[in-house]
């Protein structure tokens, strides 16, 4: 079991409720959720557009989840600045930028220039995130390791937890091909990503709900997942409909998941809400039902994130080695 230490201890009990386990919304989106907003023509949704949808979110959502993730160009300091984060939500802020470099087939995650590890301790957030285009058979996954490799000596030295969300793609014209594959693509890439020193990892469900609608094989493959991973999980929901992440949710935290992190599931109707007023209204009735939902099924079935890691010891000289 590994050893955590004081920093990376208080930023993840601050992501999780006092039953140890993680409610989060995702609200980091951008090169995508200007897209959801204005259909083709993303290049007429400003940036005040962006930052007001963002802060309807988090000041409605922010009072039910126990975390919200925030980027920092449209999200982060703006909720804290306008004071629509709970203080007693956590906040984790995302490293990369919008989208990739490389070709489709060699997809290499890129980092927000000017921004770090640092700056995201010294705002006050809990934890990084770092979203990873990865294939474990692609030609570019040694470099995409080397990158959370250095992210995650930058969260040790700050001492702020490292949450990792690997994404897997498609090659060339992978279609059924790529559903098929993904159960080991998924559990594989959990596998090689929780042995380097990150803290949480943010999974994609082991399974295409289209391609694969047995659930009793769903359990199966998340109990795998869940003997794959060396950290605490949780589970993301790339953009599923709601009902399927009900599903998902639960299938995931009976096998051993410590929570979720959804993002479009929960709020993608709310991108067709012309209204501020008439979208406000949508987020706090249907979304914030399913947002206690989801809570509600993890709560039921989730394992703690504390189970899988043990305090460093402290004791009266400890603040000489910190």
């Amino acid at each position: 079991m590994r050893k955590l230490s004081t920093g990376k201890l208080r930023g993840l009990q601050q992501l999780a409720n006092n039953k140890g386990i993680m409610t989060m919304c995702a609200l980091d989106h951008r090169g995508s959720l200007k897209k959801m907003l204005s259909g083709d023509n993303s290049q007429e949704v400003s940036y005040q557009a962006m930052v007001d949808f963002k802060l309807d979110l988090c000041r409605i959502l922010g009072l039910h989840a126990s975390a919200i993730l925030l980027d920092p160009i449209y999200g982060a300091a703006q909720a804290v600045s306008v004071g629509v984060l709970p203080k007693s939500t956590g906040l984790l802020v995302s490293m990369e930028e919008s989208g990739y470099s490389g070709d489709s087939g060699e997809r290499i995650t890129t980092l927000v220039p000017d921004w770090s590890v640092h700056k995201i301790k010294k705002m006050g957030a809990s934890a990084a995130k770092l979203l990873l285009y990865y294939r474990p058979d692609a030609s570019v996954a040694s470099r995409q390791l080397d990158m959370v490799r250095q992210l995650a000596d930058d969260c040790l030295a700050e001492d702020i937890p490292l949450v990792v969300e690997p994404v897997s793609y498609r090659i060339n014209e992978e279609k059924e091909d790529f559903a098929g594959m993904k159960p080991e693509l998924v559990i594989e890439t959990a596998k090689q990503i929780t042995s380097l020193p990150i803290d949480l990892l943010k999974a994609e469900f082991p399974a295409d709900p289209e391609y694969q609608q047995d659930k009793g094989k769903w359990l199966e493959l998340c109990h795998k997942l869940d003997e794959a991973s060396a950290v605490p999980w949780v589970i993301l929901s790339a953009g599923v409909n709601y009902d399927i992440f009900c599903q998902q949710v639960e299938t995931a935290c009976r096998a051993g998941a410590s929570g979720f992190l959804g993002g479009r599931a929960l709020w993608q109707e709310a991108t067709r809400i012309s209204s501020r007023k008439a979208r406000a209204s949508f987020l706090e009735t249907i979304v914030v039902e399913r947002l206690t939902n989801l809570t509600g099924l993890a709560n039921a079935h989730g394992a703690p994130w504390h189970t899988r890691f043990e305090a460093c010891e402290v004791d009266e000289n400890w603040h000489r080695s910190y």
